[in-house]
């Protein structure tokens, strides 16, 4: 029977991060997996192969939108599938071998297998049981459904099944416009697919900025994406050579049937603690089925902590990596942090979008009216230079105060963009504070230097 200082179950973001935490500040650590690889959801069939894949397409897409205009001649790229699939596998593998190599670096030992927790203090792998003085649960979550629709991961497929589809299908049906239904829809909208995205709230992305929400859609359909707000699906059916959905408008009307080669059902995502015991072990449970958590990430079993996103919170792999820190300093008798009012979400599309901290409407509906200041990437330079003038940089700051409260954006690389607002929020700065700081010229970020200057006197190029 091995002991350990912690034993982490799951090598997501999470899992894995808090490992290289713990093993950085002195723990004997082992973290146990069932997958053949580390990294969990996200490295594996998530964040890394979509970001591939959305790569690929989008340079496949200015080849045949905008070389031309360049003065770069020559015929367009045809797709290559498999090979396509091959690239985004070598990602995979870069990524998931480069955690195992930090693995044998911080002296982390892997338990390959799945766990469960008999009793608090031990952790069984197969017919083994290991002894560990604190377990962390970092076992992440898997693809939700909703009724009327059963994943057979062939024609109606989740994110996972859409990853490794044999070819690229003639239409799609994409139910759900959220992150990942959009970040896939437009993967295979880019490789000649008929797209349809079919979603139950009103707007593209729910709960995201208003402004956001109607740029990004009327963006996002100019590309080719069909997308149907407002609709109640029913029904999907998976036939011998086809799918079909069935839907109800919201506002009324009879039900609408679509078909498609394939559906990919894009309706979120819900914990992930199967075979952990969690029952049996006494561990409070919401009612969501997450692992109720306290202020340090501590279970109600003593002993046991849970992070990432089998507990309460936005499924996010950097929330749940700030998590794996935090608990790590924690268990290491040191002040462990996170800071939720500052996590910023993206959606890796073209034009990316970012947001962080709270919308205007949220804060309306506070009793506050905070000031906005908003530039649009049409004035920015080096935007329209690469062809993504769409879009703007919205800054949403206290209206006494001038503290900036939250952000949005939406264009060229607005995923690395929104730290800057993420570290101002962080040191409690002003929107004026990023208006008199220099901006190199000429960059996207000079749009967000503009938004700030437009909560004061105005911006300079609008």
């Amino acid at each position: 029977m091995a002991s350990y200082d912690v034993i982490i179950i799951g090598a997501g973001p999470g899992g894995y991060v808090c490992a290289i935490r713990c093993a950085q500040l002195g723990l004997k650590t082992a973290v146990v997996e069932g997958r053949e690889t580390l990294g969990g959801t996200c490295l594996n069939v998530g964040c890394i192969p979509s970001k591939a894949l959305l790569h690929a397409t989008h340079l496949k897409h200015e080849a045949e939108h905008n070389f031309a205009g360049m003065g770069l001649k020559g015929k367009s790229p045809s797709v290559d599938w498999k090979q396509m699939l091959a690239y985004k596998d070598d990602v995979i593998g870069q990524n998931t071998g480069g955690i195992e190599f930090l693995f044998k670096k911080n002296k982390i030992d892997w338990i390959k297998g799945w766990a469960s927790i008999p009793a608090a203090g031990k952790v069984q792998v197969g017919d083994d049981t290991h002894e560990a003085r604190n377990t962390v649960i970092a076992s992440g979550s898997e693809p939700a459904s909703i009724p009327g629709v059963e994943i057979d991961e062939d024609r109606i497929v989740s994110s996972t099944g859409a990853l490794t589809l044999p070819k690229v299908p003639k239409k799609m049906i994409v139910i759900g416009a959220g992150v990942i239904g959009l970040e896939l829809g437009s993967v295979y909208q880019r490789l000649g697919a008929e797209v349809t995205v079919v979603e139950y709230m009103d707007a593209v992305c729910p709960g995201m900025d208003a402004d956001v929400q109607r740029t990004f859609k009327r963006i996002l359909e100019k590309q080719g994406l069909n997308i149907i707000t407002g609709a109640a699906v029913k029904l999907a059916e998976a036939l011998k050579t086809k799918a079909k959905v069935t839907y109800a408008p919201k506002k009324g009307g009879d039900d609408v049937t679509l078909e498609a080669d394939v559906v990919l059902v894009a309706t979120g995502r819900k914990p992930y603690a199967e075979g952990l015991g969690l029952d049996a072990l006494g561990v409070q449970m919401t009612e969501r089925g997450q692992i109720a958590v306290d202020s340090h990430w501590k279970t109600s079993v003593d002993g046991v902590y849970a992070i990432g996103d089998v507990t309460p919170g936005p499924m996010l792999a950097h929330k749940a990596e700030d998590e794996g820190m935090a608990v790590a300093e924690v268990l290491a008798g040191k002040h462990g942090h996170v800071n939720y009012g500052v996590i910023p979400g993206v959606v890796y599309t073209t034009p990316e979008v970012a947001t962080v901290g709270q919308t205007e409407a949220e804060l309306k509906e506070a009793g506050l009216k905070p000031k906005v200041g908003k530039f649009m990437f049409m004035g920015n330079a080096r935007a329209k230079a690469v062809h993504q003038g769409e879009g703007f940089v919205k800054i949403i700051a206290h209206p006494e105060t001038d503290r900036i409260l939250g952000a949005a954006i939406i264009g060229p690389a607005a995923g690395d963009m929104i730290h800057e607002l993420c570290v101002a929020m962080e040191f409690g700065a002003s929107a004026e504070d990023v208006a008199l700081t220099c901006h190199a010229h000429p960059t996207y970020s000079e749009a967000v230097r503009e938004a700030a200057l437009a909560c004061g006197d105005g911006p300079i190029h609008s």
